[in-house]
């Protein structure tokens, strides 16, 4: 609702017509806080892959009440570290050309601005990692023997 009421103010309505238009709305279920929420989180959480933090943060700049974001974010299954995990995965591949250090350190920045806690971050970065380097080239110096 909060988005529309400043679409309204941008029209140049006043705080009572605006009320009026607001209240006209939710009557005819146009406006509907909690489904634009639980909306908002199943598309970040899925195509997005973002964590609860950033689910949260962005629908608090949206003007969602918080007890409404609560609500959605309960519904949402806690796979966190799943999700993470597969966002990781995508991502390690293209880091396979710097050394570990600088790998883990980018993909952990890249989870963290997704929503997810140091912790989760860590977890998923360090195992997709792993698993993209284990069967791809090693790393460290190699020696070859000449004939």
């Amino acid at each position: 609702m909060s988005e529309a009421r400043q679409v309204l103010r941008g029209h140049g309505l006043d705080a009572a017509q605006i009320d009026d238009v607001i209240d006209d709305f939710l009557r005819r279920n146009y406006l509907d806080d909690a489904t634009l929420a639980q909306s908002l989180v199943t598309s970040g959480a899925e195509r997005k892959g973002q964590g609860r933090v950033a689910l949260s943060r962005s629908l608090a700049q949206r003007g969602i009440p918080r007890d409404v974001i609560a609500v959605a974010l309960d519904e949402l299954p806690d796979d966190d570290a799943e999700r993470a995990l597969d966002f990781a995965r995508t991502k390690a591949r293209s880091l396979s050309r710097l050394d570990n250090d600088t790998a883990l350190r980018r993909l952990v920045g890249q989870l963290s601005r997704r929503g997810y806690n140091g912790a989760v971050a860590m977890r998923a970065a360090k195992t997709a990692l792993g698993e993209a380097s284990f069967g791809g080239r090693p790393s460290g110096v190699h020696f070859v023997e000449s004939d």
